[in-house]
């Protein structure tokens, strides 16, 4: 028999399994020796009962590990092929790689090169400094096609004032449908022709927002606003949904302070 002072598994160092034995009774000290030091002398009783604790821790680390319980085999760092993947991102439903940078274009030659689009805006559309035109432009998915749409939006230079947006779509091959040829073979799907009018891409929505003045408004300060969404549908876009917010009427009516009147003089008193 042997005790817990002994190499149980044959590893030659004293543990039980990977564990450090100790004897029964909590006589164990964490080093695989009893209690005193391994030079203390053992009688037949003594060396009994470590016997007899050894088989039992024995058979409890042999249960442990058939069991798949707490036993040495679940202690220590998770092996690298046991690690979980991280899970791989689904496709869009167009099937585009939208984390890429898109192709970008020349939203000036879209617009210029759109014969829906009258000669009047196109003749007004001059950079406001340089080069630099007053045009935002956005990319994404509106209308599933093989490549990200394009959302052009026109502005004045002095106040940024929107007053046109438009929406392109590549089309298969590069070819628009006729009479509706532009530059880059894409094609106007949606325009908008309205003083302080901007269009958005909102998770696959095209939004437009529609500020609405009343007589005296500053052009900073509109009495309220139409938000109108629409969604691509078969080969055009449709609305889905509006919403209006009037704007309070205090917001840029002065700094919202009001003079105190100065108290009236006092009579002279009578003489």
């Amino acid at each position: 028999m042997r005790g817990l002072d002994d190499d149980v598994d044959g590893d030659g160092d004293g543990r039980v399994g990977g564990r450090t034995g100790d004897a029964s009774g909590g006589a164990g000290d964490g080093s695989g020796r009893a209690r005193g030091g391994a030079s203390r002398a053992v009688g037949p009783k003594a060396a009994g009962v470590t016997a007899m604790a050894g088989l039992a821790a024995l058979g409890l680390f042999v249960a442990a590990c058939s069991t798949g319980g707490t036993g040495s085999r679940d202690e220590g760092a998770a092996r690298a092929d046991a690690t979980a993947a991280a899970p791989t991102p689904p496709a869009t439903a167009s099937g585009q790689d939208y984390a890429k940078e898109p192709a970008r274009v020349d939203p000036i030659a879209l617009l210029k090169g759109d014969p829906k689009i009258g000669a009047r805006l196109k003749d007004d559309l001059k950079p406001c400094v340089a080069d630099v035109y007053p045009v935002d432009t956005s990319y994404g998915d509106l209308t599933g096609g093989t490549a990200p749409d394009v959302v052009v939006n026109v502005m004045t230079c002095g106040d940024a004032v929107g007053i046109g947006t438009y929406v392109y779509r590549k089309q298969p091959g590069g070819t628009a449908s006729p009479g509706a040829a532009t530059a880059n073979g894409y094609e106007n799907v949606f325009m908008a022709e309205d003083a302080a009018v901007y269009g958005t891409i909102d998770r696959g929505d095209l939004v437009v927002t529609k500020q609405v003045y009343a007589e005296g408004d500053p052009v900073a300060y509109p009495s309220g606003e139409d938000v109108i969404t629409y969604r691509w549908s078969g080969s055009r876009f449709t609305q889905h949904d509006w919403v209006h917010n009037d704007f309070s009427r205090a917001v840029g009516e002065g700094d919202g302070t009001t003079a105190v009147p100065e108290p009236e003089p006092s009579p002279p008193a009578a003489g």
